[in-house]
């Protein structure tokens, strides 16, 4: 190896632009490194030290249930559709009030014949107060449509009132708190059709297991106690469940002509 000429060294540093010193003692930069090597590893072979994490905040209890009994003296208290409207605003029974933005009571005629029975709000629900608004109300409005109906001759409503979080499946305590307003909304509204859209719908209104493929397309008879006798009731699919499998509204158009059949009995 060629030896290096500290002069020519120090020439060409100064050609560079180190023409200015630092400190008066030189400083060996390779023993720095080596020193701080040894320090980090000296300090991984101690013990970590038990780190105190400070406790998380409380959260805010969820409002208590009132139970069923609450429910149905709540509900049965509401002699008229506004009455009840506002037993449901006050109502702090349901833990889904806590995270919804508006209460989803009603649309249509509550005169009319028939009386559907959706689900649950989706997030245009939520956020406008009104069922079977957005893409799945624009099909709905359609399949009205196609029987000569439209929302002047129909009373649409849900099994639950406020949105589940990321429209996720209601569950069963949530369906038991709303179920007294929604047997009482029937009663008052007294129709002579019940559609029942969904299959949460159809299965906690008729008190059934089976999926909605099986229970669609059949007629059922509406039992309550608030009722002398039991409403004519028809499954069917719900409109955000024909938008993502449009293959399916074959049989949707299947039970909306046995619904219009119906209809022309009565009439």
């Amino acid at each position: 190896m060629e030896k290096i000429n500290p002069l020519e060294a120090l020439r060409w540093s100064v050609e560079m632009g180190a023409d200015e010193a630092i400190g008066d003692v030189a400083v060996n930069r390779y023993a720095e490194s080596a020193a701080r090597a040894a320090k980090r590893q000296a300090e991984r072979a101690q013990p970590t030290p038990t780190s105190r994490t400070a406790p998380a905040p409380e959260r805010m209890p969820l409002a208590p249930s009132q139970g069923a009994a609450d429910s149905r003296a709540a509900a049965s208290a509401a002699n008229t559709l506004d009455e009840l409207r506002d037993a449901l605003a006050a109502f702090e029974g349901c833990a889904l009030k806590q995270t919804a933005t508006n209460l989803v009571f009603s649309d249509g005629n509550p005169e009319a014949d028939i009386m559907i029975l959706g689900e649950a709000p989706g997030a245009e629900e939520d956020r406008r107060g009104v069922p079977f608004v957005g893409a799945s109300g624009k099909l709905m409005d359609q399949m009205l449509a196609a029987i000569g109906l439209d929302r002047s001759a129909a009373y649409i409503s849900n099994i639950i009132f406020w949105r589940p979080p990321g429209n996720r499946n209601p569950t069963t305590a949530e369906v038991a708190a709303c179920m007294p307003f929604v047997q009482r909304h029937i009663a008052l509204v007294r129709p002579r059709i019940l559609v029942f859209v969904g299959g949460a719908s159809a299965k906690a209104m008729l008190d059934r297991k089976e999926g909605i493929m099986r229970l669609r397309g059949k007629w059922y008879d509406y039992h309550s106690p608030d009722l002398g006798s039991p409403i004519p009731a028809l499954a069917t699919f719900h409109p955000a469940y024909l938008l993502r499998s449009p293959g399916q509204k074959r049989a949707a158009w299947r039970d909306l002509l046995m619904l219009k059949a119906r209809l022309n009995e009565l009439s």
